[in-house]
């Protein structure tokens, strides 16, 4: 599977609604870029975790399911060269488990596309697929597609800015993301990465609350230097608040058309594969999220 998905958008499909809504989208972002579009659905035979047991005339079983299967994915095809005419179009029916075969296919791709929830998911938790997927911390960026909210174009694009070298990286994702769907950019940095109430209980602690803004608007003026050159047709917006990171993120990203993360930033969390703020806005937040990995 390695290098099939190389430099295409790869979507993966899995029948259920909020993946059918992650192939729309992906079919805009692959006809944005000019990229090839490569739809995913990886086959599991249903009865190899569930029953222990081999199943009679279980060849004559599995061809036509996936038939049934080639036959949807023939309809998503061309549900998306409506929306891209000219569009380089595949898709893949592989055998195996969905987050080994994604992760393969998808290693060397511009960009790994999943739905927020897997068939017969529960809508506020994120697919046992896109969250190992998002676990493993490389190879392609990946897109979360949440909500139901505005199209690429119709809202701000919001990226953390935290000062990291990942962080840096998704600077760089949501600049050409918001130059390429004419969308403003909210550069949004949290200061804070305890919770305020030691704070407030401390009462004689004097907090040097300007001084702190002003370190934060300093360290995003460092972070976009150069890409607003770059990116000129982008108007940019700041966003510094002393609240947490993950709810300041969530909280401008109302409306948003795409939400932009590092897979894990400065803090304590560092050394997981995904940090604390990614992991808690790709099951929070109200619109798509695109997770970029460290060494991408």
């Amino acid at each position: 599977m390695a290098g099939m998905g190389r430099d295409a958008v790869v979507v993966g499909y899995d029948l259920s609604d909020a993946s059918r809504r992650a192939v729309w989208w992906a079919a805009r972002e692959a006809a944005s870029r000019h990229r090839r579009l490569l739809l995913v659905h990886v086959f599991v035979w249903p009865f190899s975790e569930r029953v222990p047991v081999t199943v009679p005339a279980q060849e004559e079983v599995v061809e036509p399911l996936q038939q049934a299967l080639r036959r949807e994915l023939a309809v998503l095809v061309e549900g998306c060269r409506e929306i891209g005419p000219g569009l380089d179009i595949g898709s893949e029916l592989p055998f195996g488990d969905p987050s080994e075969v994604l992760a393969a296919t998808a290693q060397d791709a511009a960009l790994l596309v999943l739905g927020a929830v897997g068939a017969g998911g529960v809508a506020s938790h994120l697919g046992s697929t896109a969250a190992e997927l998002l676990a493993r911390g490389s190879g392609a960026p990946v897109v979360v597609v949440r909500g139901r909210g505005p199209e690429p174009g119709t809202g701000p694009v919001v990226v953390g800015v935290d000062g990291s070298a990942v962080s840096e990286k998704a600077v760089q994702f949501a600049f050409d993301f918001a130059s390429r769907h004419e969308a403003v950019l909210v550069a949004a940095h949290s200061w804070s990465d305890a919770p305020l109430d030691p704070y407030a209980r401390v009462q004689h602690w004097e907090v040097p609350w300007t001084e702190m803004r002003d370190d934060a608007l300093e360290l995003l003026s460092r972070s976009l230097a150069g890409w607003a050159e770059q990116y000129p047709d982008v108007t940019v917006r700041r966003a510094v608040s002393a609240a947490q990171a993950a709810h300041t993120l969530v909280e401008e990203a109302e409306g948003a058309s795409l939400l932009v993360v590092g897979s894990h930033g400065r803090g304590r969390v560092r050394r997981l594969l995904l940090g604390s703020v990614s992991h808690a806005v790709v099951h929070h937040a109200p619109c798509p999220v695109a997770v970029i990995p460290a060494g991408r």
